[in-house]
């Protein structure tokens, strides 16, 4: 197990019932890159990968 799937299955666990907009997730990662500035490498990755999830000129 990945140390970060801890807080994957606790996002899980008390989230897991919720539905969110991808506006909604985009606010709190920006939110998360101004209260944490040495992560917005990170974050861009993680978010151009879900923008980019069904594009097929990516496979």
């Amino acid at each position: 197990m990945y140390f970060t799937d801890r807080g994957i299955e606790e996002l899980t666990e008390r989230r897991g019932d919720e539905q969110v907009s991808i506006e909604w997730l985009a606010e709190r990662l920006r939110d998360f890159v101004d209260q944490n500035p040495d992560f917005e490498t990170p974050i861009e990755r993680f978010a151009t990968y879900l923008a980019r999830l069904d594009d097929e000129d990516d496979e």
